[in-house]
């Protein structure tokens, strides 16, 4: 077998057993170590009163490089539901993620790595039920082995800003 057919074989080996490439391995068990789940509490700070936030998470490992996460918060009579991935792209060397919720807010923000901490920002402009425009952001911050989730929501045409943060732990 030619040295060519074997690097090939052993590429699609790895790839049927769900390995990534050795390179993203610091990466991959990097991400691997926030699989599990999680819970928080916060409050959303900015209407006519702070009201509970209440959220829970889980992550598990995905395909290669990535892990796949969904959640759901609770604030007053709303449930707000997200799920995603997060990923290492090897190519472009960075940290990747992705998010669609149940309110239409769909993201892809790329990480932004410091130390031991990435983070990622995802930003949207939508309209609100009433027409009007709204700018959503979340921030997803892992760090030493936590978990932060900010949200943010303005309301432009009235300048209201709710926001919400909520550390998770498992």
């Amino acid at each position: 077998m030619n040295k060519w057919l074997r690097a090939f074989v052993a590429v699609v080996a790895m790839q049927s057993v769900g390995l990534a490439p050795a390179a993203a391995q610091p990466e991959l068990e990097l991400l691997t170590s926030y699989v599990g789940s999680w819970r928080g509490e916060g409050a959303l700070v900015g209407g006519d009163r702070n009201e509970p936030f209440r959220c829970r998470l889980s992550i598990a490992k995905g395909n290669q490089t990535k892990v796949n996460y969904t959640g759901r918060c609770t604030l007053v009579n709303t449930t707000l539901s997200i799920s995603g991935t997060i990923g290492y792209n090897e190519q472009a060397r960075q940290y990747e993620a992705a998010m669609s919720s149940n309110a239409g807010f769909t993201g892809i923000a790329i990480g932004r790595q410091s130390g031991g901490q990435i983070s990622f920002d995802l930003r949207e402009r939508q309209k609100d039920r009433g027409g009007s425009d709204v700018r959503i952001g979340s921030r997803i911050v892992l760090v030493g082995g936590n978990i932060t989730v900010d949200f943010e929501v303005e309301f432009n045409d009235s300048g209201e800003v709710l926001t919400a943060s909520v550390p998770f732990s498992q």
